[in-house]
């Protein structure tokens, strides 16, 4: 048979949370029922309990009295008050101070049977415990009374009650587990329905839908979940785009220098060319450009496994720093950009070939960028345990849109020169993070930027230096 609550809930936890709710209703409602069952009887049985203690007191009374007009106990006489107990239902004997019997219903020759009987007809119920309760005239104790009262029954009156309660009770408890399955099925729903859009767009993005996103998002936490799994479709979506963008460039840039070199090598072979030291330097000068090329892509490759490989060694950041500006002088004087530096002795703990692709990276970057007649200003200094090298140049800045972007991955501005790969800063920035470092930019458009790189120092690198790939 068809379950009714897979078309309103397909899914199974949606099925669970409404089939808790009307659990959770009707437990309640048992819970209630029992509590209330208890209730009665405790109050019905302390009913009952008090009429057995009015019995043996009322019993009390009428041997003291007999006891009282006698002047002692009189056999004749308490025979005179066998029907009246008899009456009762109770069962009777007499004992003196010492403990001797004087008297029981038998020596009134009352059958027990009989007296059963009674009881049964007047539906006080079986016999209670036995129970010695004292006899005192005038504050003394003249003798001991053994007696067995009725328990009692519960009136049909209060049964027929408390069965009406139960049964109130019990329909309360359908109702309200019919209301709590409603309202979970309702609530379910409610609650299910961004979890399953959320699972559809999942499967929709990884079956290749890159433009899948999520549309129901609530103000809670699932609603969190589907901003952040948005988040990333938009992030896997950009960087599907700057990957193809990036494939693009590639072939671009290897194709130019492989174009070039073709045709200079079959000129040579179909003897238009001759191979003189002009042809072989301008072949010469595309295979290194090739290789700068490849280079930085393998950099790229290797980047997240750079934490893995570096090879610290104490070293000092100043002279490693300074013999990377002079190893670029000469380029920044072809360019006629003016290079200044301003460096404080600092000393850190790292890889020196990679620090130094670090630095070569950003002043490469600012070759790009800055026009003739324009300057790089270098500077590093200590500050709190941190070594600060700035980059900061007069070029034309980064545009608002692309300075978030600038250290993604496979990210090259549109204003980016032909001569360059795009990947450079997305490598510093990610041999910066390996060395426990940060790698930022500042920029204002027509001002000019500053990328700013932070690194422990020695002395704070111990300190400092988290364990990456654990």
């Amino acid at each position: 048979m068809r379950n009714p609550l897979r078309g309103l809930l397909r899914g199974r936890f949606a099925r669970r949370l409404a089939l808790a709710f009307a659990a959770l209703g009707i437990g309640t409602a048992l819970l209630t029922a029992v509590l209330v069952n208890t209730a009665f009887n405790a109050r019905f049985q302390d009913y009952l309990g008090a009429q057995q203690r009015v019995q043996q007191q009322q019993l009390v009374g009428w041997f003291a009295a007999d006891y009282t007009r006698e002047k002692g106990w009189n056999p004749k006489t308490l025979n005179q008050l066998a029907p009246t107990v008899t009456m009762t239902g109770s069962e009777v004997e007499l004992l003196d101070p010492a403990g001797s019997r004087v008297w029981s219903l038998a020596d009134a020759d009352v059958d027990a049977a009989m007296l059963a009987m009674h009881r049964q007809m007047m539906r006080t119920g079986d016999l209670g415990p036995p129970r010695s309760l004292p006899v005192t005239v005038d504050g003394r104790h003249v003798g001991t009374l053994q007696v067995r009262v009725p328990q009692g029954v519960i009136p049909a009156v209060d049964k027929d009650f408390q069965a009406s309660v139960n049964q109130m009770l019990i329909a309360g408890a359908l109702t309200a587990g019919l209301v709590a399955l409603a309202v979970g099925v309702f609530t379910a729903r409610r609650a299910t329905a961004p979890i399953a859009e959320l699972t559809r767009a999942a499967k929709d993005l990884a079956a290749g839908q890159r433009d899948r996103r999520v549309t129901t998002v609530p103000d809670n936490e699932i609603g969190q979940l589907a901003t952040a799994f948005n988040t990333m479709a938009d992030r896997v979506e950009k960087e599907d785009e700057l990957r193809r963008l990036f494939a693009s460039d590639v072939a671009h840039e290897l194709r130019t220098p492989l174009a070039v070199v073709r045709s200079e090598l079959e000129a040579v072979q179909d003897g238009i060319r001759e191979p003189t030291p002009k042809v072989i330097a301008s072949l010469h000068d595309e295979t290194l450009r090739l290789g700068r090329l490849i280079a930085d892509l393998e950099t790229l490759a290797s980047a997240d496994a750079a934490a893995f490989t570096l090879e610290r060694t104490p070293l000092s950041l100043t002279a490693l720093v300074r013999d990377t500006v002079d190893g670029l002088t000469g380029r920044f004087t072809e360019a006629g950009i003016a290079l200044r530096t301003d460096l404080a002795e600092v000393s850190v703990d790292g890889d020196a070939v990679r620090l130094r692709q670090i630095v070569t990276n950003q002043l490469t970057n600012a070759l790009k960028f800055v026009p003739r007649g324009g300057a790089v200003t270098v500077t590093l200094h200590e500050e709190d345990g941190w070594a600060e090298l700035r980059v900061a140049d007069t070029g034309p800045g980064i545009p608002p849109e692309d300075l978030p972007h600038i250290f993604d991955r496979f990210f090259r501005s549109r204003t980016a020169r032909a001569d360059g790969s795009g990947i450079g800063l997305a490598v510093a920035a990610e041999l910066t993070a390996a060395h426990d470092g940060t790698l930022t930019a500042d920029s204002t458009p027509g001002h000019g930027t500053t990328f700013t790189t932070r690194l422990p120092t020695e002395s704070a690198g111990g300190r400092k230096r988290t364990i990456r790939g654990q």
